[in-house]
């Protein structure tokens, strides 16, 4: 995704913890409340400001925006594509569904602060899906461009996220188009204007395409793995589509099974998807390797990368307060470089974000940055054995 570096760099997978005070205002809308625009516009202002260099501090050498201006990763579009509407409220997931004492224990944390919600009150597709001008993403590169030129220390490269149309289909029940196909076309359609704009204003576009294989266990959790694996096919059909004519190699695509702390028994194995993820229009990928269910899949990388692929390899766990030891960061980047071949094509990230959606995040502030600073420690020990 860059030209060869001398070392295994240093990245994460997008979300950063937000200040208590925008957390709140985003979950009073979120609520259906009034909330003064002008002061959620500075708060996040104000929470760019902070995160751009926190990150450099603790040795991120391709930082984000900490997707600190949306209020989920995936949520924020409803302020910006046109076609969405009413409300409706979205299963839980599988494994979930089969620990009703876990299920319990988990509702009961998740209630007691402040947060958006991502299961009720979501949207609707109710008429003709569209993104009707880029302002909202053209503001937000600027945000973020601005944050880093004026910082002494000088970022590798930077990214910013954008959701996968599967992912968008999967919180936007459709009730519009004919078929399923159809209106992934016309999601895809409509985010290539965000998928664009972050490119053509000189950032890395990391793709978040959870619903590549959460959605097994979501939507798909009563239907045949076939049907599931159809799904997958015709988002990354769709995905090549929007992704016509923007360079491969500006593109990574953030693949994970939910970014949250429980059972996972109900996960598709990574083996069972690799065939088409393998056929996205990019030029890395972002992968789990540190959170227990899926460690050890890291040994099918060679299939998925081929020879010109980078792996952002998931050596830090974002659903846990412990701080991984740097030793151990390092042995999980040195056991992917051993299956990648390739060193140069390895880059050391997180799991996923810590905090995608405003006031889930279930890893504490401090313990945040202290997993970041140990994932910079951990590469530059992989990085003396490697090269």
């Amino acid at each position: 995704m860059m030209q060869r570096q001398n070392r295994i760099l240093t990245t994460h997978t997008g979300s950063l913890p937000r200040p208590e005070a925008l957390t709140m205002l985003y979950a009073q809308r979120s609520r259906g409340e009034t909330v003064d625009e002008g002061a959620l516009t500075a708060a996040g202002r104000a929470a760019l400001d902070d995160i751009v260099p926190r990150q450099l501090a603790a040795g991120i050498d391709i930082p984000n925006n900490g997707e600190v201006q949306r209020d989920s990763f995936v949520l924020y579009v409803r302020d910006r594509m046109t076609g969405l509407g009413g409300s409706w409220q979205r299963r839980q997931r599988a494994d979930l569904e089969r620990y009703p004492m876990f299920l319990e224990q988990l509702r009961r944390t998740m209630t007691a602060r402040p947060a958006v919600d991502d299961i009720g009150g979501l949207p609707k597709a109710i008429g003709p899906i569209g993104y009707p001008d880029a302002t909202a993403v053209e503001a937000e590169c600027r945000d973020f461009r601005a944050v880093l030129d004026a910082q002494a220390t000088r970022a590798v490269d930077a990214f910013l996220t954008a959701p996968s149309p599967g992912m968008v289909s999967a919180i936007a029940r459709n009730q519009f188009y004919p078929d399923e196909a159809s209106y992934l076309g016309a999601l895809a359609a409509a985010l290539r204007t965000e998928y664009q704009t972050i490119v053509a204003q000189g950032f890395l576009l990391q793709l978040d395409c959870p619903d590549l294989a959460r959605e097994r266990h979501n939507t798909y959790q009563d239907r045949p793995l076939a049907a599931f694996l159809g799904f997958v096919e015709r988002v990354v059909a769709a995905l090549n589509r929007a992704l016509d004519g923007i360079p491969r190699e500006r593109v990574r695509l953030h693949v994970c099974w939910g970014n949250y702390e429980g059972p996972h028994d109900c996960d598709v194995p990574l083996a069972d998807i690799i065939p088409i993820l393998g056929q996205a229009a990019v030029g890395g990928f972002v992968l789990p390797f540190a959170n227990p269910r899926h460690a050890h899949e890291y040994r099918h990388l060679r299939d998925l990368l081929g020879d010109d692929r980078t792996i952002v390899a998931g050596v830090i766990d974002t659903t846990t307060n412990f701080v991984e030891h740097p030793e151990v960061v390092a042995e999980r980047l040195e056991r992917v470089a051993a299956v990648v071949g390739d060193p140069g094509r390895v880059i050391a990230g997180t799991d996923c974000g810590f905090e995608t959606i405003a006031g889930r995040g279930r890893v504490a502030e401090d313990v945040v940055w202290a997993k970041l600073a140990s994932l910079s420690e951990g590469a530059r020990l992989a990085s003396s054995r490697l090269f």
